[in-house]
């Protein structure tokens, strides 16, 4: 009997010391608010206040552009209208074939900003899994992908886009996945960096001896440490892929008419760079204004998020 009640109490003390997946979990809810460091920091540094405000103002135009625009993008009047100067009521004037640059700018917005969001999720969420499986499991997986990593940040990203829009052709979707094969690599080596330090964590080895399995480690114990990191990486890739968007249709194999993007208005308005100068500074304005704002809120964040910077 008293033999009995010894194993007893021997399972109840291991109960109690051995850490459970739920103990593990609340411990990593204890660090402080990712959002409340975001407000903290919105309030503090006035210029990622400015940009961000900038980047909302910019979306909202895209997002309502037929009822911000003043008039219909692909309406012509070559006759009244043609290389019209910028007046009270053509704000940039209007291009070659009489149609109005502002207008035209607005709805620019929606292809320039989706193909800096798209093609960042798809090359962010590629290479998070990436960066995972090789941080994590390690071995033949980490070399395999490493090297397939080290192939991609070989070449020039701009260069290597030029390559797979040549071959698949000019097409929006088409520069969507260029772009997801150009930058995933570059998310992929930052996020096994960072699961080679947190898997050597005390929580991780503790999620490892009660039996976690491996896929619910990666996604439920590492993946929320990284995101910080994410939320950086993800706020620099936005103007990046802006960039290369502009830079391909600036050399012809990016949008392609009848949609238009400020890249595209940029390479259609170059040739007449020096008699109408507002049909390639207008959207080029545009593109550096919106670049910059998301630079400026990008450093914003990573000095909010980056536990080396806080004070």
């Amino acid at each position: 009997m008293q033999e009995a009640l010894n194993v007893a109490d021997y399972v109840d003390e291991q109960k109690f010391f051995c850490p459970q997946e739920e103990d593990i979990e609340a411990e990593l809810l204890d660090d402080d608010s990712i959002w409340s460091s975001l407000k903290g920091m919105l309030k503090k540094n006035k210029l990622a206040a400015v940009s961000l405000a900038i980047i909302i103002i910019v979306i909202f135009m895209a997002v309502f552009a037929p009822w911000v625009a003043p008039y219909d993008p692909n309406f012509q009047d070559v006759e009244n209208l043609r290389f019209a100067a910028p007046s009270v009521q053509h704000w940039l004037g209007c291009d070659e074939l009489g149609r109005d640059v502002f207008s035209r700018l607005i709805f620019g917005s929606r292809v320039s900003l989706v193909i800096g969001l798209v093609p960042t999720i798809i090359a962010m969420t590629i290479g998070t899994v990436m960066g995972l499986m090789a941080g994590f499991l390690g071995k033949r997986v980490d070399f395999v992908i490493m090297r397939f990593a080290d192939i991609v940040l070989a070449f020039p990203s701009l260069l290597l886009a030029m390559v797979v829009m040549y071959t698949l052709g000019a097409s929006l979707i088409n520069i969507f996945i260029a772009l997801s094969i150009v930058k995933w690599a570059g998310t992929a080596r930052i996020v096994r960096a960072q699961t080679l330090s947190l898997k050597e964590k005390e929580f991780v080895e503790a999620a490892r001896s009660v039996g976690v399995k491996k896929w619910t480690i990666m996604t439920r114990h590492i993946l929320p440490n990284c995101i910080p990191n994410l939320i950086v990486l993800f706020s620099l890739n936005i103007p990046d892929s802006i960039m290369s968007e502009s830079s391909l249709s600036f050399l012809g194999i990016g949008a392609v008419p009848p949609s238009t993007s400020w890249g595209l208005m940029v390479y259609r308005g170059k040739q007449y760079l020096f008699n109408y100068p507002w049909l390639a500074l207008a959207p080029g304005v545009a593109i550096l204004i919106v670049v910059l704002a998301f630079n400026f809120l990008g450093d914003g964040v990573r000095d909010a998020l980056d536990p080396y910077l806080k004070d």
